[in-house]
C-alpha cells in the first residue's frame, strides 16, 4: 500500500565505480554489495523533493535533498542503500527520524536552475553526523531515453527498494514505484564534495558517470524492518 506520494525534480546522478570489498565492509548485516561487471558503485544524488505528502493529504512539502548511496541485495531483492539522507527541511527531517527511524540529517541547501542546468549547494548543519559540504553544477547532454535492460544505467537507477540504517544499526526498507526513468546522459562540474569523507570513504579516482532527470512522480510504501543476513562472495 502506498504511503507517500512525491515528485523528484532536477535529479543529478554522479556515479563512481569502486572495489566491492571497500563497500561491503561498510554495510550493516543483512545487506550484500551488488556489482556490475565486477564493480561496486557509489553515487551522489542531489535533487529537489517536490510536494511530498501522505496519500490523500491536501498539503505537501518541497525541499532540497542530497544523498550518498550504493547498490545492494537483501534476500534476493536489489535496492539502494543510503549512507546519508540530507534534507533542507527541519520538519521532514524530524519526522523521518522519529517516526521512521531513518538517518536523515538537517542541511542548508540552495538550488538554482537555468533551463536544464542545475546549481546545487549543500552544507550539513546537523550535529548528529560529520560535516559534509557539496557544491556542483550539472546538466543533461543528450535527449531522455529509458535505460536498456542489462545496461549499467539500468543497474544504477532502475531499483525499486531502498534500505537505510537507524542510529542503532537496525536496517529498514521500503518499496517505491514509478515509471521507468526518462534518463539523460549528463555532465557535472563538482566544486566541493565532502560526502565521501563524511561516510568514511576515500574519494574514488576518475570522473563520475553522470545522468540527469528533469522530473519523475514517485510513490513510496511503508517502512519494514529487515531480517536475515546476506552473504557476499567475490
Amino acid at each position: 500500500m502506498d504511503l507517500l506520494t512525491m515528485t523528484w525534480r532536477d535529479v543529478g546522478f554522479m556515479h563512481w565505480p569502486v572495489e566491492p570489498d571497500i563497500v561491503q565492509t561498510t554495510l550493516p548485516d543483512g545487506l550484500a554489495v551488488d556489482t556490475y561487471d565486477g564493480q561496486a558503485w557509489l553515487s551522489v544524488v542531489p535533487f529537489q523533493m517536490a510536494d511530498i505528502r501522505p496519500r490523500g493529504s491536501p498539503i505537501g512539502r518541497s525541499f532540497g535533498e542530497l544523498n550518498l548511496r550504493t547498490y545492494v541485495v537483501a534476500d534476493g531483492t536489489p535496492g539502494v542503500y543510503f549512507y546519508n539522507l540530507d534534507a533542507d527541511d527541519r520538519l521532514s527531517v524530524t519526522l523521518a527520524r522519529r517516526l521512521f527511524q531513518l538517518s536523515y540529517y538537517r542541511a542548508s541547501m540552495q538550488v538554482r536552475t537555468d533551463g536544464d542546468s542545475v546549481e546545487f549547494r549543500s552544507c550539513r548543519t546537523s550535529s548528529r553526523a560529520p560535516p559534509a559540504d557539496f557544491h556542483a553544477t550539472y546538466e543533461p547532454t543528450e535527449p531522455p531515453s529509458t535505460p536498456e535492460p542489462g545496461s549499467v544505467e539500468s543497474f544504477l537507477v532502475e531499483r525499486y527498494r531502498f534500505y537505510a540504517a537507524s542510529d542503532d544499526g537496525t536496517v529498514y526498507y521500503a518499496d517505491i514505484d514509478h515509471e521507468p526513468w526518462p534518463l539523460q546522459a549528463g555532465r557535472a562540474d563538482i566544486r566541493t564534495n565532502g560526502l565521501f569523507a563524511a561516510s568514511g570513504f576515500n574519494r574514488p579516482d576518475g570522473e563520475p558517470l553522470v545522468h540527469y532527470c528533469a522530473e519523475i512522480p514517485v510513490t513510496a510504501g511503508r517502512l519494514h524492518r529487515l531480517d536475515g543476513v546476506a552473504q557476499y562472495t567475490d
